[in-house]
């Protein structure tokens, strides 16, 4: 220990004895043990006693290795985060009104919910998607309905960001031949799909084929995206809904860089170079309720991803070192009990995320416990941001909390508990030995069990849940959504099917079945079959014919 820190080390054990003895002695603390949202003990103070490594080496400065203070050099004094905020519900044409409103609002980009029959690959119109239509997102069965859904936007000017994992591929390729037909080539696009499918199977369970096909496709819109679109995002790998499970952040973290590692791989035995597609690989975190544990979170994901690109894979282009990030506000923190105050929970979440660091940011709504969010909640919530970026002044420096003690010394717990995760996941065999496993599961099943009794047994408070609760009736106005909406969708659907060269949609799909039988990358012949206004369902269809359904084996 040099002479500064053992002279710290003494004026801490004088303080402990005196000072903080003398407090203790009149007034106790008011409970025994203080954690974080995710069950970590908090220590009472912080110093540079906490401070593990070199400064450098840890830290250093934004825009350069190992970015644990930022990806770049001046953050948002450059510019300010993509405010993105997550919107879709009903037919096509409903959730093209929102998209204009918010844009009008002063979004900076757009994200895309579908609903669950889109979700799973199923046209509005099938047995299996009864009742669904429209509840959770925007139903997309053609790429009739992505040109509504996207009518009057310039593709060619706005990035997109689309939450879709099993029908992915379709997905892109619908958005794909919509900005054809707007005029805008393939090459001039931005945005992003989320394309990941390795999360459905450790926490969504929106997953359609088994997990060796499905790796497949989504190395097939990688190497696609590589060669042909430059400027998308072709994977966001995501730890959001991995946290909505129950997950703590330290698993939410692991997990999520894990599928990253898991998805490097993947691409690099097809034969890419790292350099060719590492740069486009982007992650979406959840960001909860524990203001410093979550900032430390992010910070920790950069040094991690970092150093895993550089000297695992050996990447040496820096943007490849880049850990590029969406952030969404928790929505497993809001509440249908007293809703507004849920305002509150968001600005904290959203705050964090800004110190955090994060690239774009979706701000939940007052009202999405209780239905998809109205036009007037949205809007808080997008002027929640808009404060942030203008008002609160934590945008004019790098950095603001870096060197903060607790910031640093939760920052390298994380990082620790991510290699902890790293070494588990490992010796099972990998991601996918580790899912079938059931292991991701657990973890996360145990988790969200001890949060939960920790609410129920008050020894965690949730204000207007288990404290400071009232009775009092609902006085938030909810959506409502167009009650002719289903069948107006459905009779497009049904014209797009008569008014088709349906003898081209069936040669399409004979190819498609074809390059999914053999090894070809499938990406060409899903845009072709989207082309001739093939269905969601009929292209989905001819991937279930070839690579089966599957099944979760059950976790004992």
């Amino acid at each position: 220990m040099t002479d500064d820190r053992q002279m710290i080390q003494q004026a801490r054990e004088h303080w402990e004895q005196t000072t903080l003895k003398e407090t203790l002695d009149r007034r106790p603390e008011r409970y025994e043990e203080f954690i974080t949202t995710s069950g970590e003990p908090v220590e009472r103070l912080y110093t540079p006693l906490d401070m593990e490594g070199d400064y450098l080496e840890k830290l250093g400065f934004p825009g350069e290795y190992p970015f644990t203070r930022g990806i770049h050099p001046t953050m948002y004094r450059g510019r300010l985060w993509t405010m993105r905020m997550f919107a879709g519900f009903g037919t096509a044409e409903e959730t093209n009104a929102r998209f204009k409103y918010l844009l009008e609002q002063g979004q900076t980009g757009l994200s895309v919910a579908f609903d669950l029959p889109t979700l799973m690959g199923y046209d509005t119109d099938a047995p299996e998607a009864e009742g669904e239509f429209g509840k959770c997102g925007v139903a997309v069965s053609s790429l009739r309905d992505m040109e509504v859904l996207f009518e009057g936007i310039p593709l060619g000017k706005v990035t997109t960001s689309m939450t879709i994992n099993s029908p992915a591929a379709v997905i892109w390729a619908m958005y794909i031949a919509a900005a054809e037909k707007q005029g805008v080539p393939m090459h001039e696009l931005g945005g992003t799909i989320q394309n990941d499918i390795l999360k459905e199977y450790i926490a969504q369970k929106e997953y359609i084929f088994p997990p060796e096909p499905s790796m497949r496709l989504v190395t097939d819109t990688i190497e696609f995206g590589s060669k042909y679109l430059p400027k998308w995002n072709t994977i966001s790998i995501s730890g959001y809904h991995i946290r909505e499970a129950g997950a703590t952040a330290a698993q939410e973290l692991a997990f999520t860089l894990a599928d990253g590692v898991e998805y490097v791989r993947w691409a690099l035995r097809r034969g890419l170079d790292i350099d060719a597609f590492a740069p486009r690989l982007s992650f979406f975190f959840n960001c909860h309720n524990d203001f410093l544990e979550e900032i430390a979170k992010f910070r920790a994901a950069r040094r991690i991803w970092a150093r895993e690109m550089r000297h695992t894979f050996g990447a040496q282009n820096p943007r490849s070192w880049w850990l590029r990030f969406h952030t969404q506000t928790a929505g497993c923190s809001l509440t249908a009990q007293q809703p507004e105050i849920n305002v509150v929970r968001v600005a904290i979440q959203a705050l964090a995320a800004v110190l955090g660091g994060t690239q774009s940011l979706h701000t939940n709504s007052l009202d999405e416990a209780l239905a998809l969010p109205s036009e007037h909640a949205v809007t808080i919530a997008l002027r929640t941001q808009q404060i942030i970026a203008h008002e609160s002044g934590v945008t004019n420096t790098v950095d603001p909390l870096g060197g903060a003690y607790a910031i640093e010394a939760l920052t390298d717990r994380m990082e620790r508990r991510a290699y902890e995760y790293f070494e588990r996941i490992e010796a099972l065999g990998g991601v996918i030995p580790a899912i079938e496993a059931g292991f991701f599961q657990q973890e996360i099943a145990d988790a969200a069990y001890r949060y939960q009794r920790e609410i129920d047994e008050r020894r965690r408070i949730v204000v207007g849940v288990n404290e400071y609760a009232e009775e009092e009736p609902l006085r938030v106005p909810l959506l409502k959504m167009d009650p002719q909406g289903y069948e107006r969708q459905c009779a497009r659907l049904a014209q797009v099917r008569a008014e088709r060269d349906n003898a081209a949609v069936g040669q399409a799909l004979d190819r498609l079945r074809i390059a999914a039988q053999g090894t070809e990358n499938t990406m060409p012949y899903i845009l072709d079959a989207v082309r001739v206004y093939a269905t969601l369902q009929e292209i989905m269809d001819i991937f279930r014919e070839v690579f089966g359904l599957y099944r979760e084996p059950m976790i004992m």
